[in-house]
């Protein structure tokens, strides 16, 4: 529209003022702050890695098991929580249930023992404890050899095709959840509406899911494992993230999606155990992965991939948790936004 004659200039502070809303500038300021908690979230995750209390078992016979053990609890750094263990076998079953991430086995006929990892736990890790380990033999004299017991996938490359594949699940939950909430025309929830927006998320996680599932098995061939658990699993993520984002978005309105990015990529992400395994992050982001969505779904699709579904309950009773609170939520809110106001009294005639 353009100015009539002879009406008064408008300075360059009061088009600011005019094209900058403060709710504009609320939400700029948030977006920044995101911003920073995220290079600050990912590089304080992920810039240093460093073994710390590693689950790590020794077999030896009598004493020289305890002597082991002893000397790898005083190792600097506390990179190794070693623990004496009966026999190999016991080792590899640890290993298999996800109770321990390697194992020593030493010989005592001869000057070389066998290191047992598990490169489908992650490969970063399974790097570190061979170089850990060989460097300890070495200053002992002895030599060492690695027995991959639970190796990854040679389509696995680094092992983070679990980590991708529940991050792209993560993601389609949010977004969908976020374009419900801010669609045209949306409203905020009422009853009715926020059961169709939890029944839309648990249609679309359903096909993520098995879209997902498919992708990295079947199609790609990039992880071993059963389809329809990780279709399950898929489903169970995108649904728990979706959920939660739309209980964010009934309770702080717009600015609950910019929680929901905060909680599953700010934080969730670098600490989902997937660049970098749980023993090697620092000790906030160790603390926190397990509770929020990716660091959980990681956890079980390693677990449905390689270790045959070993240790999944922790992580679907935390997944579970989240779908069930952001469903509750969701409804409830809807339920108070849905109650009409109670009429003003009329006036006498």
């Amino acid at each position: 529209m353009t100015q009539t004659a002879g009406a008064p200039r408008r300075t360059f502070l009061e088009e600011v003022k005019d094209g900058v809303t403060p709710r504009a500038t609320l939400l700029v300021i948030g977006v920044v702050a995101l911003q920073l908690l995220f290079i600050a979230s990912y590089v304080g995750a992920l810039h240093n890695p460093r073994p710390k209390d590693v689950a790590f078992g020794v077999v030896a016979p009598g004493a020289a098991a305890d002597q082991a053990v002893a000397r790898l609890k005083q190792l600097p750094g506390k990179p190794l929580d070693p623990r004496a263990l009966p026999d190999r076998a016991t080792a590899r079953e640890q290993i298999v249930n996800r109770d321990i991430d390697g194992a020593l086995v030493i010989d005592p006929a001869g000057t070389t023992d066998t290191l047992l990892v598990a490169s489908g736990g992650g490969k970063v890790l399974t790097t570190t404890l061979i170089a850990l380990v060989t460097g300890l033999e070495k200053e002992q004299g002895r030599t060492v050899r690695t027995v991959d017991v639970v190796p990854a996938d040679a389509q696995d490359a680094n092992g983070l095709t679990t980590f991708y594949l529940v991050v792209g699940w993560c993601v389609g939950g949010y977004l969908c959840a976020s374009a419900l909430a801010i669609s045209a025309g949306a409203r905020p929830a009422n009853p009715r509406r926020a059961t169709i927006r939890l029944a839309a998320m648990a249609v679309v996680a359903i096909v993520g899911g098995l879209g997902g599932a498919l992708i990295v098995g079947p199609v790609l061939g990039a992880l071993p494992g059963s389809v329809w658990a990780l279709w399950g699993l898929g489903a169970l993520i995108t649904f728990a993230v979706g959920a939660a984002t739309l209980a964010f978005q009934c309770l702080f309105g717009v600015v609950g999606i910019g929680v929901a990015v905060l909680l599953i990529v700010i934080l969730g992400n670098p600490s989902a155990g997937g660049a970098l395994p749980p023993p090697m992050l620092p000790p906030f982001w160790r603390a926190i992965g397990p509770a929020l969505p990716p660091g959980a779904g990681t956890w079980a699709a390693r677990s449905i991939a390689y270790f045959k579904g070993n240790d999944t309950t922790a992580s679907l009773l935390t997944l579970s948790a989240w779908a069930a609170v952001g469903s509750a939520v969701t409804l409830i809110a809807g339920s108070l936004r849905g109650k009409p106001s109670s009429p003003a009294p009329q006036g006498r005639p």
